[in-house]
């Protein structure tokens, strides 16, 4: 289970700022065998709790100097004989992802400030009965604290508000809180799971999870300097109070009507933690601060909205003039169509067969990243329109070994523009599109690619190279982008030698492929205007297209890498590919801004099934890399 844990101390003879700070953080320490996931603490100087919390060990927590800089502002005071409070919590993943700030701790709710161990089963049925409690996040502690502020508030007295708490949960809890309107700590245990310190002269306290936590700091070094102090259980079914102006503790059973009383106050609560929610957006699109080269204007509005073209696709009659010179006369096949079985190029195979009248060819490369959802969809087309399909399949697996590799190297060095590394592998389907065409004699081959909606200029941007107009093909980049890439390439190769491995020349391959080799490709969204609606309606309506279970958007479903690169974007930089599409469609006036958001907040949700289902197929532990992920540094 998790662990609670914290320090109060007053200045004192002997008690000073540097021995409360290293009584703090030995606590903190310690606590680490009772979770890894995440880590957070709150510190009341007697006018502010300031809470930092952050995904990740305890370790990687100390090793932040937001930390270090919180602490420090919270002792300035101390010198005034205001008594500080550190409380800490180190997370055992239970409710809720730790990727999500609202579920880690401290959690901060209407005004309190709560860390809890334990398990609170009945929760979901508590926030339904309690709606003005309103939870942002999955963790059944704001549940537990929120109704108990509430009570806190609708009574004036925190030992009724408690025990009224108490009397209403099912499961375990300990739990340690600060208030906005009260100058006390609470420490309150049904389970006995709780233990305090305490010095003679009453201006040194300290609690944690377990007896041998506090035996652990009172025996080591600062043993010396904490004279004679006893360390009591505070028993199952009991609380205290202490007071932050003199620290006088006032203990109370969770049963019974004797009051507790508590002096009022005003406390701000400053919430240091990085948060996506915070995130300055583009007054017009969607794209936050963190996106690269996003430069807002004074009137809030970023670079890419002041320098968006709208697209101006060719035009039906372009296209059937475009293909004319392809149609078979005897009904033999006339066009391959590129087909990963995602809903661009389902549509474009409906609509080659259907509105074109061609003869097509399916085809697809697998390269081991092919879902078995794309795999059904493609039967189901297929199958309905007879056509037939070539795939042509990798040596899957050396791929899924390549990208286990490159995987567990960027893990060594999280950075964010080598992300694409993991992507490089299906490059290859260009080579076997041209192959295929001379195998086969068939000389047309249709991309449902180039639909400038889903440009991503992101990619290249966290490389620190701005790119360039491409004119809707990625072999149209400019020298200046490639040599950019390349060298930003090389940089990261330099630093992190894990990426010299086997994949090496797949990945030099993809390059060339991808950016090198003359395109003589068609691509049908240079000609058509791309609408979702119409996109993924027809091919719902006509083929009953199969969407997936872990996600409400319809992009890139059929690949299984996405779920995963798409949580270290928005774990690490803010945003997902899906915000970056939405972004577009609301400067093609295709969505307002406001359902825009409303689909980024809904498509950004961890697609957890996914994500552990290509960590499976690669190779990795799913939960390592997510620890690194979660503690990876932010840019907010």
């Amino acid at each position: 289970m998790c662990g609670i844990f914290g320090v109060i101390c007053r200045q004192s003879e002997g008690v000073d700022r540097e021995l409360t700070l290293s009584l703090a953080i030995s606590l903190m320490r310690s606590s680490v065998t009772r979770g890894r996931e995440a880590a957070g603490v709150a510190a009341h100087d007697g006018t502010t709790i300031e809470v930092l919390k952050q995904a990740g060990s305890v370790e990687q927590f100390l090793a932040n100097p937001q930390l270090h800089a919180l602490l420090d502002r919270s002792l300035a005071r101390f010198g005034t004989g205001t008594p500080v409070a550190i409380a800490g919590h180190s997370r055992l993943a239970t409710n809720g992802t730790q990727s999500n700030a609202d579920n880690n701790q401290p959690v901060i709710t209407h005004g309190a400030v709560a860390l809890h161990n334990g398990i609170v089963v009945n929760d979901r049925l508590l926030a339904a009965t309690y709606p003005a409690i309103a939870p942002k996040g999955d963790l059944d502690t704001e549940i537990l604290a929120g109704m108990l502020k509430l009570k806190l508030d609708a009574t004036g007295d925190l030992c009724a508000a408690t025990r009224q708490t108490f009397e209403e949960i099912e499961g375990s809890a300990s739990i340690a809180m600060m208030f906005d309107s009260v100058r006390a700590l609470l420490l309150a245990t049904n389970t006995g799971s709780l233990f305090r310190l305490a010095n003679r002269a009453g201006t040194i306290l300290a609690f944690a999870s377990e007896r041998f936590i506090l035996q652990a700091v009172h025996d080591g070094e600062l043993g010396g300097r904490l004279g004679d102090c006893a360390i009591e259980p505070i028993h199952a079914n009991h609380a205290i109070v202490v007071d932050l102006a003199d620290m006088v503790c006032t203990p109370f059973a969770l049963s019974g009507r004797d009051a507790v009383v508590t002096a009022k106050a005003s406390t701000s609560i400053v919430d240091n933690s990085p948060r996506i929610d915070r995130l300055k957006r583009c007054a017009k699109c969607i794209l936050p601060e963190t996106y690269p080269y996003v430069d807002f204007d004074p009137a809030g509005v970023c670079h890419y909205c002041r320098t968006w073209k709208r697209i101006s696709p060719k035009g039906e009659q372009a296209l059937i003039d475009a293909v004319e010179p392809y149609r078979s006369k005897d009904g033999s096949p006339d066009v391959i169509v590129a087909f990963s079985g995602g809903r661009d190029s389902s549509y474009g195979l409906h609509y080659v067969k259907q509105v074109l009248g061609m003869n097509p060819v399916a085809f697809t490369y697998d390269w081991g990243m092919v879902t078995d959802l794309a795999r059904r969809n493609q039967a189901r087309l297929c199958g309905k329109l007879g056509i037939e399909h070539i795939v042509r399949s990798a040596d899957i697996t050396a791929k899924r070994r390549y990208v286990r590799k490159n995987v567990e190297a960027w893990l060594k060095k999280p950075e964010l523009g080598m992300v694409t590394l993991l992507m490089a592998g299906d490059k290859e389907f260009y080579t076997h599109a041209r192959q295929l065409r001379k195998e086969t004699g068939i000389k047309l081959v249709i991309f449902c690619a180039g639909n400038m909606i889903e440009d991503a200029p992101y990619k290249t941007g966290l490389m620190g190279v701005p790119q360039d107009d491409h004119g809707n093909t990625l072999t149209g980049m400019s020298l200046r982008n490639k040599v950019g890439m390349l060298g930003y390439f090389a940089k990261n190769y330099l630093r992190n030698p894990a990426y010299i491995n086997e994949s090496l020349r797949d990945t030099a391959n993809a390059f060339y492929q991808t950016f090198m080799v003359k395109d003589d490709f068609l691509y049908l969204f240079h000609y058509l205007p791309w609408h979702e609606d119409t996109i993924v309606g027809t091919i719902r309506r006509e083929y009953n297209w199969e969407v997936a279970t872990d996600t409400t958007t319809t992009w890139r479903i059929g690949d299984g890498t996405a779920p995963f690169y798409n949580y270290i974007y928005q774990t690490i930089a803010g945003f997902t590919e899906d915000e970056v599409m939405l972004s577009n469609m609301v400067r093609e006036g295709h969505l307002d801004r406001d359902e825009a958001m409303r689909r980024g907040i809904e498509y950004s949700k961890p697609r957890w099934p996914s994500i552990r289902e290509y960590a499976q197929l690669i190779g990795f532990s799913a939960e390592e890399a997510l620890q690194v992920i979660n503690a990876a540094p932010k840019m907010y």
